[in-house]
């Protein structure tokens, strides 16, 4: 607990902050419907879910490079939009939250803390999915990949919404599924914390991202919320 002094205790950290993809919402089966829509419009046949999955996390560019392996890494500006495009008509008909967050974030309000997002996903398709969850009136504080002029790993989306909610960066935890987030978070000053059950490839080492905790499901960030 932290408290200035003549000041009533209050609890540590004062607000949550999550990345999206990965980490609140498992959002591959729609990613998959979208390449396989773009797939399938130029006749190639459909890609499997575990081969995608590793890659969500690493944005559009990213997975629309494992769907075309054709290009080798080249991924053109008209792809990009292309897959952003049909994923805001997959996007949540498909995916949902993961197990034990809906739990989790009614167990933060609980105790009076707030939570938000800072993702990489551009802030509109972020908003369509609060609202597609009927979170956007509980989410404190939204800031996207375009939001500001510098995204994740750069620190300044982490210390935006910080200042947004009134609150240092210390004062505030962060959770997310990718060597990005935690990044990020020792940039800004603020804690973080690694969601093992998101999205990342088989070669990446979680435990050496520099993180205070590494936890397994969402019952864990509670658990270390309530220490």
């Amino acid at each position: 607990m932290r408290a200035q002094a003549g000041m009533s205790a209050a609890p540590f950290p004062r607000a949550v902050l999550f990345d999206l993809d990965g980490t609140l919402v498992d959002s591959a089966p729609d990613m998959l419907a979208t390449v396989n829509r773009m797939r399938a419009a130029r006749g190639q046949g459909p890609m499997a879910l575990a081969t995608l999955r590793p890659h969500v996390s690493r944005g559009a560019r990213a997975m629309s490079a494992v769907a075309f392996p054709e290009l080798g890494g080249e991924v053109p500006a008209a792809l990009v939009q292309e897959f952003l495009a049909t994923y805001a008509q997959e996007l949540g008909r498909h995916g949902g939250p993961f197990p034990g967050v809906p739990g989790l974030l009614q167990a933060i309000e609980a105790t009076g803390r707030r939570w938000g997002i800072v993702t990489n996903k551009p802030e509109a398709l972020a908003r369509q999915v609060l609202s597609g969850l009927g979170w956007d009136g509980r989410c404190a504080v939204l800031v996207g990949g375009d939001t500001l002029a510098e995204r994740k790993p750069h620190p300044l989306p982490l210390r935006h919404a910080a200042q947004a909610l009134g609150l240092a960066a210390a004062d505030c935890v962060y959770v997310g599924d990718d060597a990005r987030d935690i990044a990020a978070a020792r940039a800004a000053g603020m804690p973080a914390l690694v969601a093992l059950w998101g999205y990342r490839l088989p070669d990446e080492v979680p435990a050496q991202w520099g993180a205070d905790a590494l936890c397994a499901a969402p019952a864990a960030v509670q658990a270390w919320l309530g220490r």
